[in-house]
């Protein structure tokens, strides 16, 4: 059993593993873990800690338990398949503490706040993007947990069960009846089999702006903690229908466009442009709308209001893929019925 490492006590880590030495708490999302940047002299480190259960993902998963902390097992499946992800300096006696390479604090987020270009920082993401699809599935034969964990059937419909419950039931002022549920229920199914339908392969969960870091010119990925197997177009919508970032049409078309170029340009299989935009959209139909449920459960449960504001956006991103999709005519009036305002 290693030592264990809260808030209260990591200055004693840090004095413990670099002496005396700046300690710097940094922004903390919707996760259980802490995040300090520790200065000494010209160098400087990050540690994560990770609170709770550290074998546990903050995200429902569907599959085994892991063996060590996901973190640790995925960053180095990453390392082998050629994708920037910050070296870890990892001091072994302490179960649930990571000490991470700084990669400063430029995401593309606040790289896009300070005037970079919004198409060079998305052709170059999608093409990391397509480089570590096409190495992961090189080397998927390995043991590595992405591997063990899906985005089956059970995971998706739970996530759409949480659009339900703390969107529509909780912040809604329009409650769902029998007849509502009825339809809803039919509509999750159904998108839940279409995406359980299209092509698998390593997904990140969560590969967007705030979790694509650059420096030295160069883009990071960070966040894979919670990496799996799931629709092959999952880390583009993640990407495309960034809570953070918006998106106009046009935008979103040249994108995938660059999205199946890449995919080519690395030897992964593509449909034709108009198939990808279905995928794409179906995709991001289910996403937005656990997003929206999540950040709700984020303020109810967690006692985080911040992610309040992005239940907009979400839900606009719904609304968009429903209206190209056409598929869910019943189930696009009775949202349009429950909130009105945004459908």
């Amino acid at each position: 059993m290693g030592f264990w490492v809260s808030d209260e006590n990591i200055e004693n880590f840090v004095k413990d593993n670099f002496g005396e030495a700046f300690l710097q708490r940094l922004a903390q999302d919707a996760s259980s873990r802490s995040y300090f940047r520790a200065r000494k002299e010209d160098r400087s480190f990050v540690i994560m800690v990770v609170h709770k259960d550290p074998l546990k993902s903050d995200e429902v998963v569907d599959g085994e338990r892991p063996k060590e902390m996901p973190f640790l097992e995925v960053q180095r499946f990453l390392k082998r398949c050629g994708i920037p992800v910050p070296e870890v300096m990892d001091f072994g006696r302490y179960e649930n503490v990571i000490v991470l390479e700084d990669l400063g604090d430029l995401t593309i987020e606040k790289a896009l706040f300070l005037g970079y270009e919004k198409e060079k920082l998305y052709f170059d993401a999608i093409d990391l993007m397509a480089r570590m699809h096409s190495g992961a599935e090189k080397l998927k034969g390995e043991d590595c947990i992405c591997y063990k964990r899906r985005f089956g059937e059970g995971l998706l419909r739970w996530e759409l069960e949480h659009f339900y419950e703390y969107i529509l039931c909780d912040w809604s002022e329009r409650k769902p009846d029998a007849k509502h549920r009825k339809v809803l229920e039919g509509f999750f199914d159904t998108l839940v089999t279409m995406l359980t339908s299209l092509p698998y392969g390593f997904v990140h969960r969560d590969y967007q702006s705030r979790n694509l870091m650059l420096k030295d010119g160069k883009l990071y990925v960070i966040d894979f903690q919670d990496a799996l197997l799931g629709p092959y177009i999952y880390d583009l919508v993640s990407l495309l229908r960034d809570s953070y970032v918006e998106f106009k049409k046009d935008e979103v078309l040249k994108f995938v466009q660059h999205f199946l170029e890449a995919r080519k340009e690395v030897g992964l299989s593509c449909f034709d442009i108009e198939t990808t935009l279905r995928h794409f959209h179906l995709q991001a139909l289910q996403r937005k709308l656990k997003d929206a449920g999540r950040f709700v459960y984020i303020d109810r449960v967690k006692k985080n209001p911040k992610f309040l504001p992005n239940i907009p956006r979400s839900l606009m991103y719904a609304r968009e893929a429903l209206e190209f999709l056409q598929d869910f005519k019943d189930a696009h009036e009775v949202l349009k019925e429950l909130l009105p305002e945004y459908f």
